[in-house]
């Protein structure tokens, strides 16, 4: 195996491996002191070869590699995608497709939620997987010998990951399940990153109009800072010191300074009067324009709901060998016992057939749960609700 250094050398690989219906795909990189993942090494394999290349050589254009990863005849194959995909989409603007994730094919199928490489590879081929270099610095040159040995067995063992996952899927006519999944990991929207909505993503809770709409202003300025400057967001600015914002509404560098979850003279860094700037745009913001705040679920009924709506997600989880995860959230479970027609995934297609029309007939007494012989069992109440009586 040599590794790809030259443009000449990855066209050449990659219209080999384009010849073949099925390739294995994974990338090295690192993103610990950058906003934007840095690529360090991409290796594939087909049925007859595995390639790595050397993404950071001196004049190689990655041209063919993103040329195969929108090439719609070839099935490519990731463990975990979402991060491979990112770095395609920021690096080329276009989103790989098709895909096969088997992290996800695995949840479908019971492996747990989120299982990591290594752990599927063990149980699937019964091979333990060399983890030495899972955390080595691949931007370092030259690559020795054991990292190129790492790389390699990662989209080698992925190949018969993929083709037990894969079978095993059609067995059980789950293959459309996953292909669901593949449609939101494919999606652009998916990885846009726009300034505007990086709100969203954050977990703090503001209860009032005021608190959000500071909030989405100071979350938008951060992204955008951390973007330009190429920076993690955390070193823009911690999320907690955005909902601290968020709360004071700060319109002076005097009061900024009062903030305890931001640093000692913060104030005074050119960032100071940014942030300012963009508490006074959110107070200036109409509230009639803002997203609608969702009212804590804080009920004793509703609490209770989601905690029934648990134990069905788990009992489904295990009668049908699926990982909990992949049917619904937590967030899914506490929408729907506010509200039958939540737009939840949960409520949509494979999803609604397996658990969610059993959640709402839980949560509307329609179905009950008990325990027999150690185990939780779904009884219909409705069924015993139109039943004769002993009497008639």
């Amino acid at each position: 195996m040599d590794l790809i250094s030259t443009t000449e050398q990855l066209a050449s690989a990659c219209a080999r491996l384009a010849a073949f219906p099925v390739i294995t795909v994974d990338t090295e990189f690192l993103r610990e002191t950058t906003y934007y993942p840095l690529l360090c090494v991409v290796q594939m394999a087909s049925a007859d070869e595995a390639v790595v290349v050397d993404t950071l050589a001196p004049g190689l254009d990655l041209t063919p590699f993103f040329d195969l990863m929108s090439n719609e005849n070839v099935l490519k194959v990731f463990h975990a995608a979402r991060q491979d995909i990112e770095i395609v989409w920021h690096r080329a603007g276009i989103v790989p497709h098709p895909i096969f994730d088997t992290q996800v094919a695995a949840m479908v199928l019971g492996y747990g939620d989120s299982i990591a490489y290594d752990q599927l590879v063990e149980r699937i081929t019964g091979h333990r997987p060399d983890k030495t270099h899972r955390f080595t610095d691949w931007s370092r040159r030259p690559l020795t010998d054991e990292q190129l040995h790492y790389a390699v067995s990662d989209v080698t063992h992925l190949r018969d990951v993929f083709a037990a996952l894969d079978a095993d899927l059609k067995k059980r006519g789950r293959s459309d399940w996953v292909s669901e999944e593949m449609e939101v990991l494919t999606s652009p929207k998916t990885y846009d990153f726009d300034p505007g909505s990086a709100w969203e993503r954050l977990k703090t809770r503001v209860r009032k109009p005021k608190e959000l709409a500071v909030l989405m202003e100071i979350a938008a300025w951060r992204e955008q800072e951390a973007q330009t400057r190429d920076v993690p967001r955390s070193r823009v600015l911690k999320d907690d010191a955005l909902g601290d914002i968020a709360t004071h509404a700060p319109t002076s560098l005097e009061r900024l300074a009062n903030l305890r979850s931001l640093p000692k003279g913060f104030e005074r860094s050119k960032w100071g009067s940014d942030i300012i700037a963009a508490v006074q745009r959110g107070l200036a913001r109409d509230p009639s324009s803002l997203p609608k705040i969702d009212k804590p679920r804080n009920n004793s009924n509703g609490a209770a709901t989601v905690e029934l709506l648990k134990v069905l997600l788990r009992m489904t989880s295990e009668r049908h060998a699926v990982a909990a995860k992949v049917i619904a959230t937590v967030d899914d479970l506490e929408q729907i016992a506010a509200d039958d027609k939540a737009d939840v995934g949960a409520l949509r297609g494979w999803r609604r057939e397996l658990f969610g029309e059993a959640a709402l007939a839980l949560k509307h007494g329609r179905l009950a749960l008990a325990i027999e012989r150690g185990r939780v069992t779904q009884v219909d109440r409705t069924a015993s609700a139109t039943a004769p009586s002993a009497d008639q």
